[in-house]
């Protein structure tokens, strides 16, 4: 018994924890001659709660001897595009506002973050990526919205199913 509910509030944390992101690449935006280069990285998740969506996100990484040593506090700049990449099914129930995903981008207090909502009036899945610092957050932010459709219904322009 003390076993299966063990295990039962493990899988109930593990569904809570944002997603765990891939790096699709990468760009130099400045040269540093200590130290790595600031870049903006491109970075790709899958919902953890909603199968068949991806989102990537790009966001800037500073560089310099402060960036390679983890001590350098990177802008608030980052943006985000979600998609359809599957049929959507919904593994767990949605919160508003839930974080999905989240970098640190300071040593303590900053973190880049994505939030979903659901607008059921429009059956759309919204993501926005936002940085916040626990004394002065950041106004900066970007949105992407994915609506909830059938993976095989067909394309109105082509007339093709996205399956094919």
């Amino acid at each position: 018994m003390l076993k299966s509910l063990c295990l039962a509030a493990a899988l109930a944390g593990a569904a809570a924890v944002p997603a765990a992101a891939e790096e699709v690449g990468e760009v130099t935006t400045a040269i540093k001659l200590l130290g790595a280069n600031h870049r903006i990285v491109v970075e790709v998740f899958d919902d953890p709660k909603v199968e068949g969506v991806s989102c990537f996100v790009s966001r800037a990484r500073t560089g310099g001897i402060s960036g390679s040593l983890g001590l350098a506090e990177d802008t608030s700049d980052a943006s985000i595009a979600c998609r359809q990449t599957g049929p959507i099914k919904f593994r767990d129930e949605l919160e508003d506002g839930e974080e999905v995903f989240g970098r640190r981008a300071s040593i303590l207090f900053k973190r880049i973050q994505v939030v979903r909502f659901f607008d059921k009036k429009r059956n759309t899945l919204v993501y926005l990526t936002y940085s916040d610092k626990m004394i002065d957050g950041s106004p900066k932010n970007s949105l992407s919205a994915v609506v909830v459709r059938d993976w095989t219904a067909a394309d109105p322009e082509t007339g093709q199913s996205a399956a094919e």
